[in-house]
């Protein structure tokens, strides 16, 4: 099972707990990932990953830090780091591995086999 129902205190949000089936993270990206919410002051935050229209081929990846899980997220911990996506974008990154490059053309990089196509510049993708 990819997610689950969580158990939830009253007054919390409705989030779900997946698992690295879903996404997961390379220990580089996990550090990477780690150090940056260290740096913003969100030592318990999450990255959220998300698809959204645009880029070369369709569609492109949105990430972002945040200090927790929204209503309807998934929530899924990989390599130390809380990782969120929201049901919709699940559809497109499940079974994706994201990973880190620390080189003059690296970065973040999203290996995500459901990708039918993606660009040259490798920053959008069609399914």
């Amino acid at each position: 099972m990819i997610a689950s129902g969580a158990s939830k205190p009253a007054g919390t949000f409705g989030f779900r707990v997946g698992d690295e089936r879903l996404i997961k993270l390379t220990a580089s990206a996990a550090a990477k990932v780690g150090s940056l919410l260290t740096k913003q002051g969100r030592p318990g935050g999450v990255l959220r990953v998300a698809v959204v229209g645009g880029g070369c081929s369709g569609l492109q990846y949105k990430m972002d830090l945040q200090d927790g899980p929204a209503n309807r997220d998934i929530l899924v911990e990989t390599s130390g780091v809380r990782v969120v996506v929201d049901p919709k974008s699940a559809l497109y990154v499940t079974g994706s591995e994201l990973d880190y490059l620390d080189a003059l053309d690296g970065g973040f990089k999203v290996k995500n086999p459901n990708a039918a196509t993606s660009c040259s510049c490798g920053e959008s993708f069609s399914a």
